[in-house]
């Protein structure tokens, strides 16, 4: 079924579809750009380049310094990236890569749930910042 095939569950809801049609994107966009933001942030105001660094260490990912340095200004200024559309595909690439790299070497051994530490996070923050990579940045404008 094409989607202008689609038909809709509840077809009085069709006028707000559609008032939102070109701005949802963009939100997902600046929603999980702030969320990365916020991600890297309490790692530039915690424990600092030293502590992910030696985060980086235990978990095998060599050099520490600069895997934990690529970490913090990807969380940082890529997510501000993200967030207002300034090279957006190419830190969504980044970003998505940063998060296999921590699904694959650090949480997937740990399991799903992220409450346990688990690659739930990671997982989708990855997924969403792939197509982002694919889709790039989306429209820029406001409502209404």
């Amino acid at each position: 079924m094409a989607a202008a095939d689609t038909k809709l569950l509840y077809p009085g809801l069709a006028g707000f579809y559609e008032s939102w049609r070109d701005i949802a994107y963009t939100v997902v966009r600046v929603v999980i750009g702030y969320n990365l933001f916020m991600h890297g942030w309490v790692k530039v105001t915690g424990p600092g380049l030293a502590g992910v660094s030696a985060f980086m260490a235990k978990n095998g990912l060599e050099p520490a310094s600069a895997f934990a340095a690529a970490a913090m200004f990807l969380e940082t200024v890529g997510a501000l990236c993200i967030i207002i559309g300034l090279f957006t595909r190419f830190f969504a690439a980044a970003l998505a890569i940063e998060m296999l790299i921590a699904f694959l070497v650090v949480k997937l051994k740990v399991g799903f749930s992220v409450s346990q530490g688990g690659y739930e996070y990671d997982l989708l923050l990855g997924i969403v910042m792939f197509f982002i990579a694919i889709r790039g940045g989306g429209p820029i404008r406001s409502i209404g």
